[in-house]
C-alpha cells in the first residue's frame, strides 16, 4: 500500500469520526448550567438573533375601565429557541411597569402648587395626557442580556391603564396586586392568555416550570411586592429594588404633606396623570373614576392624615399571605423613595419567617445588587439548586462609603445587631451651635422663625441663624458606626395652630463638593398636629407646649474621626414641605427634647468617640 493510499484512509477514517462527533454533539439538548450555585452564561442561549419573542394578551379578574369584559393586560415573552425546538421548559424573570408605553411630558402646572398655607387648598393644576409609544410585540429590552443566556425566560407586561393593558392605573390600588398575580397564574397555566387584546384565539404557557420571580426598580421593584402580597403561588423570590411600600409614607410623613425629593408639589394624582398612556378613548372614564372621585376624595393635602385611603395603598398591611422568598436593595442616601420603605417590608418578611435578606448602599435612588447576590437567589429559588443561600448566616450586605457597590460587607443583620439606643440631650445655643451630650439637658428654650425661602443646606453651613436650632457633639475621635433608626423626641409650642417640623441629622463641618455621605446622615418630618394621632390632627393651641415622636429615616453610616453630629431643629423644609408664609415661631424646650442614636457597640463605643 503507498503512502498516499494509506494517508488517503486515515483522513476518510478522521472525517468519518468527526462526523459522529459532530452527530452526537449537535442532538446534545441545551440545558442551565451552574457553578458555584450560580446559573452561568450557557452559549446555546446567548445568541439574540434566535431568541423567540411574541405578545398576547392575560385575562384578569377585574373590570376596571367598566367596559363589561375583564381587564386584559398586555404581556411580551422573551425566550430560547430550544424552549420550542428541544421542549425545554425554563423558569421566568417576570418585569411589570406602567413606564413601558411612555410617560408625560414634565408639563408646567403639573404639580401642586406648594406656596401655600398650612391646611389651606391650592388652586387647580394642569392635567397633562400621555402620548403611547412602543411597537408590538416588544413591550421591553429591559433583563434580556442578563437573564436568557443564563437559562431563564423573561416575561414583561404593562400595568392597568398603560401601553396596551386594559383598566386604569389607581397607582397602588388592588388591580395593580391582582394583574401581575393574573399573569403569573398564567404562567403556571391557571389563566387565560390570548394571541390578540380583543381575540378568542388562546395561548398557553408551555414552556414554563411554572416557577416565577419579580425584580424591578422603583415603581417597577414596587409591583414584585403587590404581587407577592396576594400570595399566588409560583411566585418563588422577588427582588425590589428602591421599591415605593406605601404611598403614604411616599406623599406623607408623619401626617405632614410631603413631597418625594426631587418632585416638589407631586402626589398621587400627578403620578396617575404621569403614567396613565392607555387606550384614549377610555381615560375620560378612568379619569373621573379614579383621579377626580377616588383620589380627590382619599388623599387630603390639607391635613396629611393617614386614612383608609391610604391604608389600602400601604403593602405592610397585605403581608399575610405572602409566602415569596425576599431578597431587598436600597441606597441610604434615596431622598425620593425613601430608604424606610424597604425596612420596613424586609422587617416584615423577617418576622413572619421568610428567607430574606437585603442589600443597602449609599447611593441615591435606585441600585441593584450585585448580579452574584442576584443569581445566586434566582438560582436557589427558581431553578431549585441546593446553594445555600438561605442557611446564610449573613442577611445584610450594606457598602460601606469608600466601597465600590459590588463590594458590599457582609453583616449578621441590618440593624447591625451590635447596635443599642444611645440617648442625647440638648444644651443651650442653638441659633449657633449647641451641644449634642450625655449629660442632663439646660432647662431652658429656644426659638426659631419659619422660612421657606432658605434651604436646608444653607441653614446646616451658617454659624449662626435665627431660622434654625442646631446642636452637635465634641469633635469625634474615632470613627463612630450609626446602624439603625434613629428617633426624635421634641417638645415644642407654636405661635400658630399649625406648622412644619423639619429634622435632619448632619455631619459637620458641612463639606461643599463632596460625596452624597459627607453631609445629610439622615432625615425625618412631621407634624405636630398630628402629635397624638396618626389618623386624627387637631390645631395647636399657640404657647401651649406639645410632646412629637418620630422616627428619623434608617441608615448604617460610620462618621468619621474629625467630624461632629449635628442635630438640626427646622420647621419649613424647601426641597420637601409646603412653604407657608415666614414667621411661624417654633419654640423647642430643650430639657423634654432628645435625639436617639442606634450605635454600634452602644452608650461604651459613643463614650469612647467623643472623648
Amino acid at each position: 500500500m503507498t503512502f498516499l493510499l494509506k494517508l488517503s484512509r486515515i483522513l476518510s477514517f478522521a472525517l468519518f469520526f468527526s462526523f459522529i462527533g459532530y452527530s452526537q454533539n449537535s442532538t446534545e439538548k441545551a440545558t442551565p448550567i451552574f457553578k458555584d450555585g450560580e446559573a452561568q452564561i450557557v452559549e446555546a442561549f446567548s445568541d439574540s438573533e434566535k431568541w423567540i419573542r411574541h405578545d398576547l394578551w392575560v385575562e384578569t379578574e377585574f373590570d376596571t375601565d367598566d367596559d363589561g369584559e375583564p381587564d386584559r393586560m398586555h404581556v411580551a415573552v422573551t425566550r430560547p429557541e430550544q424552549t420550542e425546538t428541544e421542549d425545554l421548559k425554563l423558569p421566568v424573570i417576570y418585569v411589570s411597569s406602567p413606564y413601558f408605553a411612555g410617560v408625560a411630558a414634565d408639563a408646567p402646572g403639573t404639580m401642586w402648587d406648594v406656596n401655600i398655607e398650612l391646611g389651606g387648598t391650592a388652586k387647580e393644576r394642569f392635567h397633562p395626557e400621555v402620548t403611547r409609544r412602543g411597537q408590538r410585540p416588544i413591550i421591553s429590552n429591559s433583563h434580556i442580556g442578563k437573564w436568557v443566556p443564563r437559562g431563564y425566560i423573561v416575561v414583561h407586561s404593562s400595568s392597568p391603564g398603560t401601553g396596551l393593558s386594559d383598566g386604569a392605573p389607581t397607582i397602588g390600588g388592588k388591580n395593580e396586586s391582582l394583574a401581575p398575580k393574573a399573569v403569573i397564574d398564567w404562567l403556571c397555566g391557571r389563566a387565560k392568555g390570548y394571541t390578540e387584546r380583543e381575540g378568542n384565539d388562546q395561548v398557553e404557557a408551555y414552556w414554563s416550570t411554572g416557577k416565577i420571580g419579580m425584580t424591578g426598580t422603583s415603581y417597577n421593584g414596587t409591583l414584585p411586592l403587590a404581587a407577592a402580597t396576594t400570595g399566588v403561588d409560583g411566585l418563588e423570590a422577588i427582588i425590589p429594588i428602591a421599591p415605593n411600600t406605601s404611598y403614604y409614607h411616599y406623599y406623607r410623613s408623619n401626617g405632614l404633606v410631603r413631597s418625594p425629593g426631587g418632585y416638589l408639589g407631586e402626589d398621587i394624582d400627578v403620578l396617575y396623570d404621569f403614567v396613565h398612556s392607555g387606550k384614549e378613548e377610555n381615560r375620560a372614564y378612568n379619569n373621573k373614576t379614579v383621579r377626580d372621585t377616588e383620589m380627590k376624595n382619599g388623599m387630603d393635602r390639607e391635613t396629611g392624615d393617614y386614612n383608609e385611603f391610604w391604608s389600602e395603598r400601604d403593602y405592610l398591611n397585605q403581608m399575610d399571605k405572602m409566602k415569596a422568598a425576599l431578597l431587598m436593595s436600597h441606597g441610604f442616601n434615596d431622598w425620593n423613595v425613601m430608604p424606610e420603605h424597604s425596612y420596613r417590608i424586609y422587617k416584615a418578611a423577617k418576622e413572619k419567617g421568610l428567607p430574606t435578606q437585603i442589600y443597602y448602599h449609599q447611593l441615591g435612588h435606585g441600585g441593584p445588587p450585585p448580579i452574584s447576590m442576584m443569581n445566586r437567589w434566582f438560582t436557589k429559588y427558581l431553578h431549585g439548586i441546593d446553594n445555600g443561600v438561605e442557611k446564610e448566616e449573613n442577611k445584610a450586605y450594606i457598602v460601606r462609603e469608600q466601597d465600590d457597590t459590588q463590594q458590599p460587607t457582609a453583616y449578621k443583620d441590618y440593624p447591625n445587631p451590635e447596635a443599642s439606643n444611645v440617648t442625647l440631650n440638648l444644651t443651650a445655643g442653638g441659633v449657633m451651635s449647641g451641644g449634642l451630650t450625655l449629660n442632663s439637658s439646660s432647662e431652658k428654650s429656644e426659638t426659631l422663625s419659619d422660612d421657606a425661602t432658605i434651604s436646608g443646606s444653607d441653614l446646616a453651613k451658617v454659624a449662626y441663624s435665627k431660622n434654625r436650632l442646631l446642636y452637635a457633639t465634641s469633635k469625634l475621635k474615632d470613627d463612630l458606626h450609626i446602624s439603625g433608626v434613629p428617633k426624635v423626641s421634641i417638645r415644642l409650642s407654636s405661635n400658630h395652630e399649625s406648622a412644619n417640623l423639619s429634622v435632619w441629622l448632619v455631619s459637620l463641618p458641612w463639606q461643599e463638593g463632596g460625596k452624597i455621605t459627607d453631609n445629610i446622615i439622615t432625615r425625618g418630618w412631621a407634624d405636630p398636629k398630628n402629635y397624638k394621632s396618626l389618623t386624627k390632627e387637631e390645631n395647636l393651641e399657640p404657647g401651649k407646649f406639645y410632646t412629637v415622636n418620630f422616627d428619623l429615616q434608617p441608615d448604617d453610616q460610620i462618621i468619621k474621626a474629625g467630624q461632629q453630629i449635628g442635630f438640626m431643629i427646622f420647621s419649613s423644609d424647601k426641597e420637601f414641605t409646603l412653604h407657608p408664609k415666614a414667621g411661624t415661631k417654633l419654640t423647642v424646650q430643650l430639657d423634654e427634647t432628645t435625639l436617639t442614636l442606634p450605635v454600634v457597640g452602644g452608650k461604651d463605643a459613643f463614650i469612647e468617640a467623643i472623648h
